[in-house]
């Protein structure tokens, strides 16, 4: 049912990548050439195994690590910043959950009578309005990746680059949160790139999945998903998931392939 094909370019484009590579000091070609643009309010999920390099290509998306050539253009309307969701949590373990979610704010020196207005709209966004006196200690692992959200979503971004945010977690709390993550992305429009290395967590909440092949990490192929929105239950347990799925994983088997293998 999907449709293998490279990705197309679109006039209306939030991040667009053209000739990306990235060489590490050692000589290592871990990225490139990598071509990519993401629509505004697009959800587009980079797939591939371990050491393909998606991060990496997020990072760079980021402006946390610079690419050794190419020209990287994130367009954010009103200068807004983008919010990045890091696989591990990272919360400061002696800051209760607002402290943790006012960071940013924190760190641009937004004054206090004005972020926390902010803080408590994305508590509220993600679920843990109830939840602001509590410290990290005392959550779980899916209410700690929802703080880390909070904290991305609390500068109001434009673009949520999101580096396998839920791998670490059990599979209901996966569900719920990929559910969950689907409803902020309908109800806020923004645009997000996630990385993930499970074709079945990338069907599922994706509009497109690149498939990235390795040394050096490239794009090998794409992958429309037009199931329509909600997606709940039903489409988890559909036909069409299943065909999907299947076609992705053919892809990235294509993609090792192509890559000399993880």
């Amino acid at each position: 049912m999907a449709s293998l094909d490279m990705p197309v370019r679109d006039v209306d484009v939030a991040v667009s990548l053209r000739g990306i590579t990235k060489t590490y000091d050692n000589g290592t070609v871990a990225l490139g050439p990598f071509d990519l643009d993401v629509r505004r309010g697009e959800f587009v999920s980079l797939l591939g195994s371990s050491g393909c390099g998606k991060s990496t290509a997020l990072r760079i998306i980021a402006g946390l690590t610079p690419p050794t050539t190419g020209e990287v253009d994130v367009a954010t309307r009103g200068g807004q910043a983008v919010g990045f969701v890091f696989q591990e949590p990272t919360l400061m373990p002696w800051s209760n959950v607002r402290e943790n979610v006012r960071l940013p704010l924190k760190l641009a020196h937004v004054p206090a009578a004005r972020s926390d207005a902010r803080v408590a709209g994305a508590l509220a966004q993600v679920g843990l309005a109830d939840f602001a006196e509590v410290y990290p200690r005392e959550l779980s692992g899916g209410m700690k990746m929802r703080v880390s959200l909070a904290r991305a979503l609390v500068t109001d971004p434009d673009i949520l680059l999101m580096d396998e945010p839920f791998a670490a977690l059990d599979e209901i709390t996966r569900f719920r949160l990929n559910d969950d993550l689907l409803t902020l992305w309908r109800q806020l429009g923004k645009t997000v790139i996630f990385v993930t290395h499970s074709v079945f967590e990338s069907v599922y909440l994706s509009q497109r999945v690149i498939v990235m092949a390795s040394r050096p990490g490239r794009i090998d192929s794409e992958c429309r998903i037009t199931a329509p929105a909600p997606r709940g239950d039903g489409f988890r347990t559909s036909v069409a998931y299943a065909e999907y799925c299947r076609d992705v994983s053919s892809a990235l088997v294509k993609a090792g392939d192509a890559g000399g293998g993880a």
